[in-house]
């Protein structure tokens, strides 16, 4: 079963899903291109493709594009609570802002 949070992201792909429950359980991950690994602190780090696209540290979650502002990279951010990664006319949009895909945090 789902938690809440993946209830109201039900247009995600399966391995969104996935990648990011085990990101919110702490959970190590390895499936197709994403991958959830666990720091020595015991911080997620959620890898697309081996580069790291959203962490925990102590002063929060974060995510980032790791310079690669792609349709699957977005669609994976999309699966976090209350984040919407788009494109519009070239530009990316953080939840209606404009982003130039730098590490932000999202969450404390």
């Amino acid at each position: 079963m789902l938690n809440n949070h993946l209830k109201t992201k039900v247009m995600s792909r399966k391995i969104t899903q996935e990648s990011v429950q085990a990101f919110y359980n702490r959970a190590k991950f390895n499936k197709s291109n994403m991958s959830v690994e666990i720091t020595d602190e015991g911080f997620p780090l959620l890898k697309l493709h081996g580069n790291t696209i959203a962490g925990k540290d102590y002063e929060g979650t974060w995510i980032t594009d790791a310079g690669w502002p792609t349709r699957t990279t977005f669609e994976r951010l999309n699966g976090f609570d209350n984040i919407r990664v788009n494109t519009k006319k070239g530009q990316v949009y953080l939840n209606g802002e404009a982003w130039d895909g730098e590490k932000v945090y999202i969450s404390n």
